[in-house]
């Protein structure tokens, strides 16, 4: 053998190795102490495998409602940063300035996650804010209200859900309420620091203390669904892929 064999030889055989170990599927004690591991395996799960396997875990539902809706298509996954504003009329022009120190307090992987009280017709954010969170990392941003400057928000490519695009301010109509507070946001609880898993399917929060099991059943969950998708295509039959793999 020549030394040009040899050497692809070993290569294919280190390669070999590597990809073996990259497929070693990892335990929920892994994810535990490995939290950007976790948040990375998290944006490649499915937000309804997620959602399927809090349900089966925790005998829970923790999806939000079909309210919050993405300003354009995308996924994401991240820890939740919450904000709520208060609905007072006021000319207070200190009154919201917690909402924008809670953005500067967040960095990579935060979900900004903002309740606006009685906000469907009231824009919680826009184009500033989402720059801001942009700039700092942030992987999203979930509010139970309005946003506005769309153009923007999909210029730099920040994904927002929420119930829909309106043109008007909560200047003067809110005050911050609390930052990292408990919340209830779109039908389901949210505390600081749960994951928040979205998609086009819509909005997912897992609870920090049950994420990392959460995550190791989304994953089985997903990889029976997608492998279910070629045995349908080759025997035409879903009842018979439901009896092979037990999952619909």
């Amino acid at each position: 053998m020549t030394w040009a064999c040899l050497s692809a030889a070993v290569l294919l055989a280190a390669a070999g190795t590597v990809a073996l170990h990259a497929d070693t599927p990892l335990t929920a004690a892994d994810y535990a102490k490995d939290l950007p591991r976790m948040l990375d395996a998290y944006k490649h799960v499915e937000a309804a495998s997620v959602s399927d396997a809090e349900e089966q875990i925790l005998h829970e539902k923790h999806y939000m409602s079909h309210t919050e809706r993405a300003i354009f298509p995308a996924k994401f996954a991240g820890v939740a940063l919450t904000v709520l504003l208060k609905k007072e009329e006021n000319k207070d022009p200190n009154a919201l300035s917690g909402m924008l120190e809670a953005i500067d307090s967040g960095g990579p992987g935060s979900v900004y996650v903002m309740k606006v009280e009685d906000g469907a017709d009231i824009a919680g954010m826009g184009g500033l804010m989402g720059t801001a969170m942009f700039n700092r990392g942030f992987t999203g941003a979930v509010v139970d209200g309005g946003v506005r400057d769309i153009p923007q928000l999909t210029k730099i490519g920040f994904p927002v859900f929420a119930t829909g695009p309106v043109p008007s301010t909560s200047v003067g109509h809110y005050r911050f309420g609390g930052k990292n507070i408990p919340l209830d946001v779109a039908g389901t609880h949210v505390e600081a620091n749960d994951i928040i898993v979205a998609d086009q399917d819509g909005v997912v929060v897992v609870p920090r203390s049950h994420a990392a099991e959460i995550l190791v059943k989304a994953q089985q969950l997903d990889f029976s669904e997608h492998s279910m998708y070629p045995y349908i295509e080759k025997f035409h039959s879903i009842v018979e892929a439901v009896k092979q793999f037990g999952r619909i």
